[in-house]
């Protein structure tokens, strides 16, 4: 169990296993830069695969926010270990894939929002349920992903977004059954990986280079909300309320 790492056919493969819902603590966030990085700076490789173990009961559940609850001084390094994960996703020199199943929560949004491509199941869902867990962050990688309209929308309310309408909105690139995932996965980034490397490097550079906003420079302005509402009185009351009841606090 953990965060693991494969290399094979010119695929890096990392797996998130981190029970019960692969929500990371903080030190868990400052560790995937360096892994993501490692990966994919490495001449055997020519596609990241991201993805949950097959057996996990979703992708990714964002960030640990019992550890939040009991710590809450703990939020600039949760801070600067997501920030720190999503660029470097972004900037990782050749393409990175998400394969994505059942839940894709808070800081899952950022790690696709920040890959070049989704593959995902068709029990998956995208949500940034922030606003109900005393938060912010996430909606300058959803807007990677989804229209402004739609992004708030989903951001206000919290609520989900079915791979299918994410299909249809043109977030996702292909929805497959769920027990075919890794395998479509797979050989999507099987295509990807049989490119050669320095077209791959020289692409992902300009493509990053061809978009309109700087995903990144939005995500720091959106984690200085986070701070600001971290340090108000409901926001500590919406981690009581979700740690002790699982849903959201009424004001």
């Amino acid at each position: 169990m953990g965060i693991t790492t494969t290399i094979k056919d010119r695929i890096a493969e990392i797996v998130f296993d981190v029970p019960p819902v692969n929500a990371f603590d903080s030190q868990t966030w400052m560790s995937l830069p360096a892994i993501i990085t490692a990966v994919a700076s490495n001449p055997d490789v020519n596609c990241v695969l991201i993805r949950a173990a097959e057996e996990s009961r979703g992708f990714c559940g964002g960030v640990d926010i019992k550890e939040m609850q009991a710590h809450p001084e703990r939020i600039t390094v949760l801070n600067r270990g997501n920030y720190l994960t999503f660029k470097a996703i972004r900037d990782a020199e050749v393409p990175v894939v998400v394969a994505a199943h059942k839940f894709v929560i808070g800081g899952g949004i950022g790690i696709c929002g920040a890959a070049d491509t989704i593959i995902a199941a068709d029990d998956a869902f995208f949500s940034l349920p922030e606003v109900d867990r005393g938060a912010m962050g996430g909606a300058s990688h959803l807007s990677r992903m989804l229209p402004l309209h739609k992004v708030r929308a989903a951001f206000f309310t919290g609520g989900n977004i079915p791979a299918e309408e994410a299909y249809r909105l043109g977030a996702v690139e292909k929805v497959v059954p769920r027990a075919d995932l890794v395998a479509e996965a797979r050989a999507f980034c099987a295509i990807v990986a049989s490119k050669s490397r320095k077209a791959l490097v020289i692409a992902k550079e300009a493509l990053n280079g061809l978009e309109p906003r700087d995903v990144d420079r939005g995500y720091r302005w959106e984690q200085g909300f986070t701070l600001e509402m971290y340090m108000h009185e409901d926001s500590q009351k919406a981690r009581d309320a979700f740690v002790e009841t699982g849903k959201a606090a009424q004001f």
